[in-house]
């Protein structure tokens, strides 16, 4: 896997599905269109303040409520690079393997990092460097499977490779 370098976005507890791409757009499943309504609920400027690589960080339980897959998708099309939070919703979690968006489990860094901040992650040994402030964290590593199917850019392209 490569690395992804970027500011940070950050946001707290339960940031649902709902927020992450509102209802109102799930009549398009096209990812440049979701992407242009990401997050638009929590932070109406996301999409117009962030820049391709930049990182969302969260606290407890990001990707919560529906199961819709769309909400990874969004915020993989919008170009965020990595999404770190303490604990992520399950199914979330699966989707985000799914579509080929990476993410990161980390309490410390999910804690410590603020909005604004300038994060690398290093995905191959999940090192998490605050370059703001100076400090790393150790996320929890991808099995080797998982981490093939993010470089293939998802679960379709994984399998199709084989």
């Amino acid at each position: 896997m490569k690395a992804a370098c970027g500011k940070v976005f950050k946001y707290g507890d339960n940031v649902d599905t709902d927020v992450i791409i509102p209802a109102r757009y799930l009549n398009s499943s096209d990812p440049k269109e979701l992407a242009t309504h990401c997050m638009e609920d929590i932070d109406a400027d996301f999409v117009n303040k962030m820049k391709e690589g930049d990182i969302i960080v969260a606290t407890k339980n990001f990707g919560c409520g529906s199961s819709r897959e769309h909400a990874p998708l969004a915020i993989k099309a919008a170009g965020v690079s990595c999404v770190i939070a303490e604990t992520f919703a399950r199914i979330f979690y699966r989707n985000a393997i799914n579509i080929g968006l990476p993410i990161i489990e980390c309490p410390e860094a999910a804690k410590d990092i603020q909005d604004g901040d300038e994060v690398e992650v290093d995905f191959d040994s999940c090192k998490i460097t605050n370059k703001t402030k100076g400090t790393s964290y150790q996320g929890q590593a991808f099995p080797p499977f998982m981490q093939k199917i993010i470089d293939c850019g998802g679960l379709v392209n994984y399998i199709n490779e084989k």
